[in-house]
């Protein structure tokens, strides 16, 4: 079995996906208002710094800005999947934690801003390149309309080009 190691950076900004066992599943939008309940939790007893966020139906992505001298983001996601998790029937692991999610999650050390903007706009249009929006902003469990607020995004950030002329073929 390969080992996975982690880069822990203190303060470190870093990108996640978390995905769901069931990927056939709509349990996070399903259960949004939930899900949010156990991060703003998770927030309050372990600070961080959301910079954006997605969720779609079985998996999810977002960035965090960890406080400076603090690397722990394993304990916050442990916390997140084990809240989560106590509220849905089945049997629980040897952690206490329903087998509802995959046993790990991805992620990736944001190397600069270059790095930073790609992955913001990696979330921002997920909902579109799976099929849920035509626009990030119709996609409701995403951070993009509080981005677009904060003057990180244009409104209009990647809206489909409707008002071109059809071709006549002539």
């Amino acid at each position: 079995m390969p080992e996975y190691r982690r880069n822990y950076l203190a303060g470190g900004c870093f990108f996640f996906t978390v995905n769901l066992a069931d990927r056939t599943s709509d349990l996070l939008v399903r259960e949004i208002d939930f899900l949010r309940t156990v991060i703003r939790t998770t927030l309050q007893r372990r600070p961080f710094t959301i910079d954006s966020w997605v969720v779609l139906l079985e998996h999810m992505h977002c960035l965090w800005t960890l406080p400076e001298g603090d690397s722990d983001y394993s304990g916050r996601w442990r916390a997140i999947k084990k809240a989560f998790s106590k509220a849905f029937p089945g049997p629980a692991n040897a952690r206490g934690e329903r087998d509802i999610w995959q046993k790990r999650f991805w992620e990736h050390t944001i190397r600069d801003e270059r790095d930073y903007r790609a992955h913001m706009d990696y979330i921002h249009f997920n909902p579109v390149k799976h099929g849920f929006a035509l626009h990030p902003a119709e996609w409701p469990y995403s951070s993009f309309r509080k981005c677009v607020e904060r003057g990180l995004y244009d409104a209009s950030w990647n809206k489909p080009e409707n008002d071109l002329p059809e071709e006549t073929g002539e």
